[in-house]
C-alpha cells in the first residue's frame, strides 16, 4: 500500500484534527497551514521527503495548544487554589481574574475556633446531668450512652461546664452581705441612714467597685468551700459535695448542665462539595482559545509543535532502521530525531514554567518592592533645597 507523505502544500479544514478543541477558531484556521510549512521545512523538506501529512502537523499543532493551555492553568491553579477551592465548579473560570480571598484559610482556621468555641462546623450540644445529694463523682460517658444518641464507638467529649458560684456583682448591693454598698451600709456610713428612703445609693469611684467585687470573691474562695469541679477522662467529680441546703430549694436532687460535643462530629472532615471545587481536577479552566493566545505564547507553540513533529517523524523512521538501495543500504536518523525531540520538548516546558513562575504574584511583589527600595535610593541623591526664610 502506497501511503502519500507530505507534498508541501495543505489545506486545513475543520474535523482534520484528532479532538477539534480548536477546529472553529480563526487564528488557529489560518496559523494550521503556516505551522505545517513551518515544520516540515525545519525537519528538510524539499531536500529530504518528511515521512509525514499535513495530519500529522495539525495533530502536533492542536496537542502544543492544548499542552500550552494545561501549563498555564496548572500554574493558576497553583498560584490560587486556597481561593478556588469550595467555589462553585459550574462557572467557567477561563476568562475570569481570580481575586484571592480568606476562604481557604478560614477553613484551615475553622479547627481552632471549634476547640474555643468561637466558630467552625462541629456542633455543640447541650446537657444536664442530675446532682444527687451527697454523690460527688459522674461518669459522663454513662450519661451519653443513654442520652446523646450516639453511633457505635462514638463518646462525647465536655467542653464546658455551668457549674460555679453566682458571680459576686449579684451580690454587690446586698445589704447583708457586709462588703456591698446598699443604700443602709453607705448611708449609715455618713450618719444619714434615717434621712433617705430605701431606694437611692451613692455614686462611688469605679476602683471602690472593683475592689468590693474582689472581696467578696476572695471571702468566697477563702472562707467557703468554691464550686469547681474536676473533668478526667468523662469522669466529673465536683466540689463542694452537693447537698440539697447548698443546691436550694429543699430537694435532694439538682440539675447540672453543660455542653459537649461528639467526636464523630469533629473527627469527620468531609464537607459537602455538590457543584464545588474539591480538587485541581474539578476547577473549571477549558482549553485556550488560541485566538486570546499572545504572540509570546503562539511563539511558544510554534516550536513545541515543531518538537512533536521531529519526535513522530523519528517514530515513522524508525520502523526501517535501514533502507536498502543498489549495492549500498540508508541508515535512517530515527534515533537523533527522538532525542532532540525529548530534549527540546523538556527544555520548552522549563522555560514556560520559568516564565509562569517570574510572573508569579510572590515574584510581582518581591520586584515591586526592589523596585521602591531602589526608587528610594535614587531620590536620596537629588540636592535638598535651602529654604531661606
Amino acid at each position: 500500500m502506497n501511503i502519500p507523505i507530505w507534498t508541501g502544500i495543505s489545506t486545513f479544514a475543520a474535523g482534520q484534527t484528532p479532538f477539534g478543541f480548536y477546529d472553529n477558531q480563526s487564528d488557529f484556521i489560518v496559523d494550521a497551514n503556516k505551522v505545517a510549512d513551518f515544520c516540515a521545512r525545519r525537519l528538510g523538506y524539499p531536500l529530504a521527503d518528511v515521512e509525514l501529512q499535513s495530519g500529522s502537523f495539525f495533530t502536533a499543532f492542536e496537542e502544543a495548544v492544548t499542552t500550552y493551555g494545561n501549563e498555564l492553568y496548572a500554574y493558576k491553579v497553583r498560584e490560587n487554589y486556597l481561593s478556588l477551592q469550595g467555589s462553585n465548579s459550574l462557572i467557567e473560570a477561563n476568562n475570569k481574574i481570580i481575586k484571592p480571598n480568606m476562604a481557604g484559610i478560614a477553613r484551615i482556621s475553622d479547627q481552632y475556633g471549634e476547640e474555643a468555641g468561637v466558630g467552625g462546623r462541629v456542633t455543640w450540644y447541650s446537657g444536664s446531668i442530675a446532682l444527687i445529694r451527697g454523690q460527688q463523682d459522674y461518669d459522663m460517658d454513662v450519661w451519653a450512652k443513654e442520652n446523646a444518641n450516639l453511633e457505635e464507638g462514638d463518646r462525647i467529649e465536655v467542653k464546658r461546664i455551668f457549674y460555679e458560684i453566682s458571680p459576686a456583682i449579684s451580690r454587690y448591693f446586698d445589704p447583708y452581705a457586709g462588703t456591698g454598698t446598699g443604700m443602709m451600709n453607705l448611708l449609715d456610713s455618713f450618719g444619714w441612714g434615717n434621712y433617705s428612703p430605701a431606694i437611692n445609693f451613692l455614686l462611688m469611684p469605679l476602683n471602690y467597685d472593683l475592689q468590693t467585687i474582689q472581696a467578696i470573691e476572695l471571702n468566697d474562695q477563702i472562707r467557703k468551700s468554691q464550686y469547681t469541679f474536676e473533668l478526667i477522662n468523662n469522669k466529673l467529680r465536683i466540689f463542694p459535695i452537693p447537698y440539697y441546703n447548698d443546691m436550694g430549694g429543699g430537694n435532694d436532687t439538682h440539675r447540672l448542665w453543660f455542653q459537649y460535643i461528639k467526636e464523630s462530629d469533629r473527627q469527620n472532615p468531609y464537607i459537602d462539595g455538590t457543584n464545588k471545587v474539591t480538587n485541581v481536577s474539578e476547577v473549571p479552566f477549558e482549553n485556550p482559545n488560541y485566538n486570546a493566545i499572545n504572540s509570546i505564547g503562539r511563539q511558544w507553540i510554534f516550536e513545541y509543535t515543531l518538537a512533536i513533529a521531529k519526535e513522530m517523524l523519528g517514530y515513522v523512521r524508525g520502523k526501517y532502521g535501514t533502507i536498502p538501495i543498489p549495492d549500498a543500504e540508508i541508515s535512517l536518523n530515527q534515533s537523533d530525531l527522538i532525542s532532540a525531540a525529548t530534549s527540546e520538548k523538556n527544555a520548552l516546558i522549563e522555560r514556560l514554567r520559568g516564565y509562569f513562575d517570574e510572573t508569579s504574584r510572590d515574584k510581582l511583589l518581591e520586584r515591586r518592592s526592589l523596585e521602591g527600595d531602589y526608587l528610594q535610593k535614587e531620590l536620596n541623591k537629588v540636592p535638598y533645597t535651602i529654604y531661606i526664610a
